[in-house]
């Protein structure tokens, strides 16, 4: 029996350990190829160059002699930053309204906020846009942000309300007992305990907003205001030479945030997701 146990583990261990370089040798291929000569990206795909080269990371950074990725990466930061904020300031306290209080329509508006979720962006984006360009916010942050501070993402809303059910009720009537309201019971009990499910709301937000191109192409218009991923489709032209190792060197350095990020709050991220039954 142990020698069949260990004889399982060892097979799905290679199983496991095949899967996963499969799956990373796009991106092992893309990191190593940022570091070829460009005319050796396509006639040389081992993963070992025969020449090693940064000339690509300096080109790609400059952005041929357009607005640097210094301004690039300044405007991901900044856009991804204030949407983690928005979504944890304003989808915390309604994951709390729907987990602990009871009122009139409770049950009604939650299932309204759970058939958002149907809601596919392109259904939503037109009359978004009318709404945003009658405000003036056409090229500017405003319409990527502003949404996030009105609690607009319901995944996460139903993801912290998911967790708070799981924090025991006996906890707010010992706090109110002891002399709190509503509101201390939020910000000094419950929240602190659902800090793996906010974890998990930092890093999506983050993640999903670091990498978002669809949403920004639509708002964001001069060079001045992209972000990275606007920053990389400038490298490719279909009508002039485009550089395929600048892209692949920025693109490295794309995944450097998120890449941190997940690994400062790895052991979180994976207890807000387990506590809050959510599948991936």
């Amino acid at each position: 029996m142990l020698r069949e146990t260990k004889r399982g583990k060892a097979i799905r261990l290679v199983l496991v350990s095949a899967i996963a370089l499969i799956l990373l040798y796009p991106l092992v291929w893309m990191v190593v190829s940022s570091f070829k000569p460009e005319d050796m990206i396509f006639k040389d795909l081992s993963l070992f160059p025969k020449q090693f080269t940064l000339e690509n990371y300096a080109i790609g950074w400059l952005s041929a002699g357009r607005v640097t990725f210094t301004t690039y990466f300044f405007n991901s930061i900044c856009i991804s930053v204030l949407a983690v904020i928005g979504n944890i300031a304003s989808c915390a306290p309604v994951a709390y309204s729907f987990a602990r209080l009871d009122y009139k329509g409770r049950n009604v508006f939650f299932v309204l906020m759970m058939m958002t979720l149907m809601l596919p962006i392109h259904a939503i984006i037109v009359p978004q846009f009318a709404y945003f360009y009658q405000f003036g916010w056409i090229n500017t942050m405003l319409p990527i942000i502003v949404p996030k501070f009105l609690a607009t993402d319901a995944f996460f809303i139903f993801l912290i309300v998911q967790f708070m059910r799981g924090i025991p009720r006996d906890l707010d009537e010992a706090a109110i007992v002891d002399g709190c309201n509503r509101y201390s019971v939020f910000y000094r009990i419950l929240l602190p305990l659902t800090a793996p499910a906010l974890i998990t709301t930092t890093i999506f937000t983050f993640m999903w907003t670091w990498n978002d191109f669809f949403t920004q192409i639509i708002y964001l218009r001069t060079p001045t205001s992209y972000t990275v991923t606007l920053g990389l489709r400038m490298f490719i032209d279909m009508q002039a030479l485009s550089q395929y190792g600048a892209m692949f060197a920025m693109s490295t350095l794309s995944i450097i945030p998120i890449l941190i990020l997940f690994v400062m709050f790895q052991r979180l991220l994976i207890e807000g997701v387990a506590t809050t039954g959510i599948k991936g």
